[in-house]
């Protein structure tokens, strides 16, 4: 299926976030890795205007996607960022994943890359076929991002978001496109996304987690 082709934008767009330091010694699976210090101070509960909240966000390194088809390289370089500072180019990641003027035909292509690209086996291709999905696939997706949002790993998923159903600024027709999820906040179930597409200037912004789940169907996401 054709992939989000619509913006194309030739400059770089860095809005001050910094690479977080990848965690030495990190285990390599999901079940035995601990949340490193700097994401666990993130995400324990603070009061926030009286109103305990339960937030954590990774620091990224954001760019804008340099092709109107590279939403998939993009992505996924921002996603590497929050555990490394040493980034490939967007063409670097456009060859390898491989994404052509078609996109990146499959988020497992995403998790292929990001798991050769950190050294590690912790990236899991997660398929959402269920439209709406089940709640079984909501509640894994919860976990998902939690999970990997609180031991520094950021979540490339993989989206079909028809005009009804749009992230703000979309233009009015379906994208299909990639984007990262960065973090979360459970007092309120919102989650946080580095989109790479800036459609209407929005790049770094809160999205439900009801609405995140009903626009990654019947895609998948790299967890």
């Amino acid at each position: 299926m054709r992939r989000f082709r619509h913006v194309l934008v030739a400059s770089l767009s860095v809005i001050g976030l910094v690479a977080a330091p990848a965690v030495a010694g990190a285990a390599e699976t999901k079940d035995v890795v601990p949340a490193p210090a700097f994401v666990r101070a993130m995400a324990a509960p603070a009061h926030v205007d009286g109103v305990e909240r339960a937030e954590a966000v990774l620091n990224v390194q954001y760019q804008v996607q340099q092709a109107g088809y590279w939403c998939g390289p993009a992505a996924t370089r921002i996603a590497l960022s929050a555990k490394t500072g040493n980034l490939p180019s967007q063409q670097q990641l456009a060859n390898e994943l491989p994404t052509t003027t078609n996109g990146t035909d499959w988020v497992g292509q995403v998790t292929r890359v990001l798991n050769n690209r950190l050294g590690t086996s912790w990236y899991e291709t997660k398929e959402m076929p269920n439209d709406p999905p089940t709640q079984a696939q909501r509640d894994l997706l919860w976990r998902d991002i939690v999970l990997d949002v609180n031991n520094g790993w950021a979540i490339v998923a993989n989206i079909v978001a028809p005009a009804n159903n749009h992230p703000p600024g979309y233009p009015n027709y379906t994208i299909y496109h990639y984007f990262t999820v960065i973090g979360y906040d459970s007092s309120d179930m919102t989650v946080k996304i580095a989109d790479p597409a800036s459609f209407g200037g929005n790049q770094i912004y809160w999205l439900t987690f009801n609405q995140l789940a009903t626009l990654i169907p019947p895609k998948g996401y790299a967890a």
